[in-house]
């Protein structure tokens, strides 16, 4: 197998570092429905990730760097990709088989390693197509305990299966 092959099993095999919270979902999507998470990405992800992407950026890996060099106060950040791509992986949590279409990102404030994320996805649109549903969702995540610290702001094109939550409580 090859290394980074290696590495993606790996990272794959950890065990998520995550609470779901989702609000009581309806049975059928409909506009200004909301699905949350909260999650914390551990050193062994962020490890894990630049094993995958690459990306050996030190404010990534080491601390004294991250704040020194980086300006980031709390020392090591956890990168932005990676805690972007909790977003599809929410969505297809609950409409199996989703194709994530599009997504655009604003990096607006640092999320630190181990540091308790909220990500949040709010539908905004649905478009009926002959066999599938054409979704625009919002999608933030906030950092701490509320919504009034965000990190990630932007919005995504999801092509659903169908309108039907899975619940995942």
């Amino acid at each position: 197998m090859r290394p980074f092959m290696r590495q993606l099993v790996a990272m794959t095999a950890i065990p998520l570092a995550r609470s779901k919270t989702t609000t009581a979902a309806p049975s059928l999507l409909k506009v200004s429905d909301t699905l949350h998470e909260r999650r914390r990405f551990t050193d062994g992800e962020v490890a894990a990730y630049v094993g995958v992407s690459g990306d050996r950026n030190p404010v990534h890996m080491d601390d004294a760097f991250a704040r020194d060099v980086g300006g980031f106060e709390h020392g090591r950040v956890v990168h932005g990709m990676l805690v972007a791509s909790l977003f599809p992986a929410l969505i297809a949590a609950h409409f199996p088989g989703a194709v994530y279409a599009r997504q655009t990102l604003k990096f607006v404030a640092p999320v630190y390693v181990g540091e308790e994320v909220l990500v949040q996805v709010e539908a905004l649109s649905i478009r009926a197509t002959a066999t599938k549903y054409m979704v625009r969702f919002a999608t933030k995540c906030f950092t701490g305990d509320g919504v009034s610290s965000l990190a990630i702001d932007g919005e995504a094109m999801a092509v659903l299966p169908s309108l039907h939550l899975r619940d995942n409580s």
